[in-house]
């Protein structure tokens, strides 16, 4: 069968069709051709009514790509409730009518398939599939369960799981990757995205792509427009490596969109995905092959990450925490390194030499300052080292005095309560930096400071980007501070990860544009 566009593997993507009506159903059978899908699946158990000689004739004519029909009962987590017998003789008729592929349940494999012995055009296939709403079985168990569904007369395999962990994806990898009959292995809930995102690479038959956000036929699945343009499905095969961002929760991170577009610009070999990760030491010692080659790591996770490593950089050291992981592929060892505090220090000397119209020759323009860190956890103590580091001052500001004393102990700094802060101004001109989650979304509504004491800072800059402009940064503008935004932060850690990750030269224009478009 043919994919759409130059492809790499041969690994289908099917658009699941769920309409109520025949009609809806027409119409986004012509949405998935123009969406660039292989083939759908149609799903008669999600029709209100259903007249099977005549609407499998119109759905089988009308739709403008290979159609693969399933009529999927509750018992297997479908909607449908009828007689068993009237169920499968509709999919007999939609085979007989010209669908390419049905999909039945292995408890019922062996009748069905007997039943049209010696009637089964040469160019129609049997799915034979297994739905586990629980978890995922073990390796042993999943191989005995492929041959079971083969013993079956199945012409394709199909098994679905359910992810507790992301490790769980692991094993279906495994089958996948081995089997000498083809295999559709997929596992269900969001620690399960990657078995849908990688399956090019694992040697998966098919993967499915919904039309719209949402409306899926199982938890989990990708949308077919993120699967062709942000993940770059088709370009991806067993060679290509796997890079993430590991973290709980972890699905409102924007690198993935940051990281592909930059591999597909530069020709890389890569594919950039969410990582939602409970276990790190687990994951780290499942996915230990070296196709997973690079990490990015956020909150909770980066002090963790720090003692899965093999070697840790002195400054991730000093931090207590690192937030990009390589793997060497000469013996895959994990290397540490905290980039958070660079691209942070870098966006506020920069916004300190455009504010004093200074060279970027002159030494840092940090030096001598007052630096007062909000927050003390990994982002906060990156910081402060990285401004100690330039010579700067550093007070930290943290709502448990002992944590912020702790680090201003280490950095050689001073402490403050944030109850305090509000009236601390021993002199005009100093440096704020926000590290905690105070004014994220949804609280957008908070800040750490109060507006009247922003007035004694030069500069103010937050580390979150969601929202891009805080309410921190709003007041702080509105005092006549100059303000860096979280976002200018992301993008000054995000060229040195690209670097590691690839070996090549951030495209730093494709990363300016990229935050320029972001809200």
């Amino acid at each position: 069968m043919e994919s759409g566009g130059m492809s790499k593997n041969s690994t289908l993507i099917c658009v699941p069709i769920m309409g109520e009506t025949i009609e809806k159903m027409v119409v986004d059978m012509s949405k998935a051709k123009t969406s660039g899908a292989d083939l759908v699946e149609v799903r008669l158990d999600t029709l209100k009514r259903f007249n099977p000689r005549q609407d499998l004739e119109v759905l089988i004519r009308k739709c403008p790509l290979p159609t693969l029909f399933t009529y999927r009962p509750k018992w297997e987590g479908g909607q449908y409730e009828g007689d068993e017998n009237s169920r499968r003789d509709a999919l007999r008729l939609a085979m007989e009518l010209g669908a390419d592929y049905v999909d039945i349940e292995l408890k019922v494999a062996h009748e069905f398939i007997n039943s049209i012995h010696g009637r089964k055009p040469e160019k129609f296939k049997v799915i034979v599939s297994s739905h586990n709403y629980q978890n995922t079985p073990s390796v042993e168990d999943l191989g005995n369960l492929v041959v079971s569904i083969q013993a079956t007369g199945a012409d394709i395999v199909k098994i679905a799981t359910t992810a507790l962990e992301i490790t769980d994806v692991a094993r279906i990898f495994q089958i996948t990757v081995h089997s000498q009959v083809p295999v559709i292995g997929l596992v269900m809930g969001e620690r399960g995205l990657i078995s849908r995102i990688l399956c090019p690479k694992f040697s998966g038959y098919l993967t499915f792509g919904s039309l719209e956000p949402g409306i899926v036929s199982a938890p989990g699945q990708p949308t077919i427009k993120d699967l062709l343009n942000l993940y770059n499905f088709r370009q991806l095969g067993p060679d290509t490596k796997v890079f993430g961002v590991i973290g709980k929760p972890v699905s409102h991170s924007k690198s993935p969109h940051l990281y592909n577009e930059a591999f597909k610009s530069v020709g890389f070999n890569g594919v950039y995905v969410h990582l939602l990760v409970d276990d790190i030491a687990k994951f780290f010692h499942t996915y230990s092959a070296a196709d997973f080659a690079g990490f990015s790591c956020t909150i909770p996770h980066k002090e963790a990450a720090l003692k899965c490593c093999d070697e840790v950089s002195p400054v991730a050291k000093s931090i207590g925490a690192v937030n990009c992981i390589i793997r060497r592929p000469s013996d895959g060892k994990l290397f540490g390194y905290n980039t958070d505090y660079v691209g942070a220090i870098s966006a506020i000397e920069d916004g300190l030499r455009d504010l004093h119209k200074i060279s970027s020759t002159s030494g840092s323009p940090l030096a001598g300052k007052l630096f007062v860190v909000i927050g003390a956890g990994g982002a906060g103590k990156a910081l402060a080292y990285g401004a100690k580091e330039k010579g700067a001052r550093v007070v930290i500001a943290n709502r448990t005095y002992a944590r912020a004393r702790e680090l201003a102990d280490a950095v050689g700094g001073d402490a403050l309560s944030l109850a305090d802060l509000n009236n601390f101004h021993p002199e005009n001109g100093m440096i704020l930096a926000n590290t905690t989650s105070i004014g994220m979304q949804p609280k957008v509504d908070e800040t750490p400071i109060s507006k009247h004491a922003l007035k004694y800072y030069s500069l103010v800059f937050d580390a979150i980007y969601t929202p891009k402009i805080t309410r921190l940064l709003r007041e702080a503008q509105e005092s006549g501070a100059t303000i860096v935004t979280g976002l200018e932060m992301f993008i000054g850690q995000a060229y040195e990860q690209f670097e590691r990750f690839t070996g090549l030269p951030a495209p730093k224009e494709l990363f300016k544009q990229f935050i320029s478009n972001l809200q």
